[in-house]
């Protein structure tokens, strides 16, 4: 039995890499661990409100552990606060960490560097699939999810229920799955549910963050892979 912690975004690529995990008899998932940006009290990136993060996790039946984070972290920081969390991971026993990832290269070597550094594996259930494929699966077992995140030139499409139809509707150089940063989501219900997860959609913010640096290491990405400004829909938990 592999012990593992996975990395849970509470977006379709970690509900769809979790599904295999669950169906898997020789992964046994630990934790779901999430990075917070402290001052927010958000997931990184996304935006999503701990809130609901805790409703999904609780929905799931895994325990959650929340890693938080300054809101931009330098680089030094990040990787200071992961090997420590990771190294206390290690103590318990866990050998392995699970991602969502399915093309990035780059991002991929960081991960598996980093994890190598103090003894763990990464485990990579989605990797290389196509993204039309995935979400063809996605939308076949009964997922569903929201756009929480998009970047600038795709604010109509900000706090809308991802369809057939909408992702027909995007530019051809926008990867469906959104792998290159274009959207993040908010999976509200599926199969690792055991009940849906209600909300309503706030107000929209716009939000510019700084351009990495041409001499910056290439992870600076994997951390904060933002060159351009961002909208975000506020969801807000609903116990209608």
């Amino acid at each position: 039995m592999i012990k593992s912690i996975f990395n849970w975004s509470g977006g379709k690529d970690s509900s769809l890499a979790l599904y295999h995990c669950l169906r898997d008899p020789n992964i046994d998932v630990k934790y779901l661990v999430t990075t917070i940006n402290d001052a927010a009290d958000r997931i990184s990136m996304h935006g999503v409100r701990v809130e609901l993060l805790i409703k999904q996790a609780e929905s799931i039946g895994i325990p959650l552990y929340q890693i938080r984070l300054p809101e931009m972290p330098d680089m030094e920081t990040y990787d200071q606060t992961m090997r420590k969390n990771l190294e206390h991971f290690k103590s318990e026993g866990i050998t392995h960490a699970i991602f969502g990832d399915i093309f990035l290269e780059d991002l991929k070597k960081y991960r598996d560097d980093r994890l190598a550094e103090v003894g763990m594996t990464g485990i990579y259930p989605l990797w290389k699939r196509d993204s039309q494929a995935l979400m063809d699966e996605f939308f076949e077992l009964g997922f569903g999810t929201v756009l929480a995140c998009v970047q600038e030139r795709l604010e109509r499409i900000v706090g809308k229920e991802i369809t057939t139809e909408l992702l027909l509707s995007l530019p051809e150089d926008v990867d469906v799955c959104g792998e290159n940063g274009e959207f993040h989501t908010f999976v509200f219900k599926g199969p690792v549910f055991r009940q849906e997860i209600k909300f309503k959609t706030g107000e929209k913010v716009y939000k510019e963050y700084r351009v990495p640096k041409k001499d910056d290491d290439d992870a600076h990405s994997a951390v904060s892979p933002i060159n351009s400004g961002f909208w975000f829909c506020d969801l807000i938990a609903d116990s209608d």
